[in-house]
């Protein structure tokens, strides 16, 4: 192990749930906007569907009969409810910051993320992270989501690197399903959304963020 640890030059980071509080804001906005059309959006039914199987929930109200434009204009109400949300709302996780400071300049860092790009950049507008990584990733630099690895894969690409020499981040199973497909080692730091959730295959699970600090120096 203590092998594998000296080899790594890179840590691919999720960012929801992993680097700031904003999976319960997402949660949030999805449950309102359901709601409003008479559908009740458990945590349950959020977390198979966004955090595991990353699907969404669409087609629930699909099933009730809603049109494509109808969700269309549903999506675009959820997109705009999240953002102004994350305005007021977003902070970055405890033991964030510390952590990404002693890590920063030991390590090739990027965030690798399924979020839309403006939803990004609206929550690191004020959270003064983002001068530790290397390269970010968002919804737009590549066609599948995770739990596809594809956005791993990419990560892998851009770093010059070979996978044996990276590591991963995640708090979700579709997370560390997505870094696993790639060939990844993960890192899992579940929260209070995805602490039941199966992480079989993970490196580790930790209880805080600043546990990397002793796993990885």
């Amino acid at each position: 192990m203590f092998y594998e640890i000296k080899m790594v030059k890179a840590i691919f980071w999720d960012n929801d749930g992993v680097l700031v509080d904003t999976e319960k804001l997402y949660y949030k906005a999805n449950k309102e906007i359901f709601s409003a059309i008479g559908i009740e959006l458990t945590k349950e039914i959020y977390i198979e569907n966004f955090l595991i199987k990353s699907k969404g929930a669409w087609h629930l109200a699909v099933e009730k009969g809603l049109g494509e434009e109808k969700i269309k204009k549903l999506r675009f109400e959820r997109n705009s409810l999240y953002s102004k949300l994350l305005h007021e709302e977003s902070r970055v996780i405890d033991g964030v910051e510390e952590t990404l400071k002693k890590l920063h300049g030991k390590f090739l860092m990027g965030i690798v993320t399924s979020s839309r790009k403006d939803h990004f950049d609206i929550i690191h507008s004020k959270t003064n992270l983002l001068k530790y990584f290397d390269f970010t990733l968002t919804s737009g630099d590549f066609k599948e989501p995770k739990p596809d690895p594809e956005p791993y894969l990419i990560a892998i690409k851009k770093s010059g690197l070979r996978k044996e020499e990276c590591v991963v981040v995640e708090d979700s199973e579709r997370g560390l399903t997505a870094a696993l497909r790639a060939g990844l080692k993960c890192y899992v730091i579940p929260t209070s959304l995805t602490r039941n959730s199966s992480f079989s295959g993970a490196t580790q699970i930790l209880s805080s963020v600043t546990e990397l600090i002793d796993e990885l120096l």
